[in-house]
């Protein structure tokens, strides 16, 4: 029997394009059977289009789903990027672009642009309320499929009255969910949902863990992480300062689920507690921090066909080097300290999460 594992996905923008390039080195390699995946943001969406496809076509229809909704994401027919997304790219053979060129923060007159449109709130500059991805959402995910599929979709947005995360799962996963996981108040009218007002599931859960721990069998949980831990240096200028200060928040709910399950870890290694009532998580990551570092906070609304490529191939190889390395502890294991990894980093991770 293949080992269970769950996928943990967190949120990013355009730069859930590599874990896009991750899921589709795991599928290709088709050795775990998926028991659920817990996604946030452009996490959410990885995870409800994976769950589509693998419910239409297995692990290839699962790659063929997520191609599809990145193509159209980045405003590229289907019949034009036939290539995008396999092995060889057909962009490969293109010259090579130095990633400041991918940062929105390098272009002219964008600093001058973004202070006009974050002086008003989106009720200002979108009275209408249109989105775009609402429309890609409901091209590429069938909520029957995400509600019925084999894979257990978690996805989690963030309450506006109270703070507290909401995880949509099971009847209650629907578009409107997906749009709540990645509502980024500055950018879009809050999501409203049975009259509650939700906002980005970052603030409160990027990607939450726990729906795993409660509502899967797998004991094996894989974090593919894009937003980064360890930032040498101290930002100066007020863009810097602006995207560590996200980076922070963003990553603070995960960071202090990982001491929960440190200290239940713990508890059941010194048979405090008991094993059969409490999981004793084997956790696995996957991440480049040393190959997304280029890419700065702007480049995550950026959704150039070149960029996307880009950040795929590197969670391809990322993912690749993960499973020669550590695939076949999945089952056995865990493969990463939560200590050093994430209650006491002290330098730059390298490639592939080691």
């Amino acid at each position: 029997m293949r080992p269970r594992l769950d996928l943990a996905l967190q949120g990013g923008g355009s730069h859930g394009a590599f874990t896009w390039g991750v899921l589709d080195a795991l599928l290709e390699a088709d050795r775990y059977t998926l028991d659920g995946v817990s996604g946030t943001s452009a996490g959410a969406m990885n995870a409800a289009v994976l769950a589509c496809g693998v419910a239409r076509g297995g692990a290839q229809g699962g790659r063929e789903a997520l191609r599809a909704f990145w193509l159209d994401v980045a405003g590229v027919p289907e019949c034009l990027g036939a290539s995008v997304g396999r092995t060889p790219s057909p962009l490969s053979a293109l010259p090579t672009f130095p990633a400041w060129l991918f940062n929105r923060d390098a272009w002219p007159l964008y600093g001058l642009w973004e202070s006009w449109w974050k002086s008003l709130s989106p009720y200002q500059f979108n009275p209408l309320n249109l989105n775009p991805l609402r429309d890609i959402l409901q091209r590429h995910v069938d909520v029957a499929l995400l509600r019925g599929g084999p894979l257990k979709v978690q996805v989690t947005a963030t309450a506006v009255s109270t703070g507290q995360p909401r995880v949509f799962n099971d009847g209650t996963l629907s578009i409107e969910a997906l749009l709540a996981s990645a509502c980024l108040p500055q950018m879009s009218q809050a999501v409203e949902i049975d009259g509650e007002a939700y906002w980005d599931g970052g603030y409160s859960g990027n990607p939450a863990i726990w729906p795993l721990i409660y509502g899967t069998e797998a004991v094996d949980v894989l974090l593919v992480q894009i937003n980064p831990l360890v930032r040498p240096g101290v930002p100066t200028r007020a863009a810097e300062i602006a995207d560590r200060m996200n980076e922070i928040t963003f990553n603070a709910s995960l960071v202090a689920e990982m001491r929960a399950i440190a200290f239940v870890q713990k508890l059941v290694r010194e048979q405090r507690v008991s094993a059969d009532d409490y999981k004793d998580l084997r956790l696995h990551r996957v991440a480049d921090e040393e190959g997304l570092a280029p890419f700065d906070a702007s480049s995550k609304l950026n959704t150039d066909i070149r960029l996307l490529e880009t950040l795929f191939g590197l969670g391809r190889a990322a993912a690749t080097r993960w499973l020669a390395e550590h695939g076949d502890a999945v089952g056995q294991q865990g493969t990463v300290d939560i200590g050093q990894t994430w209650l006491a980093p002290r330098a730059q991770p390298g490639p592939g999460g080691r």
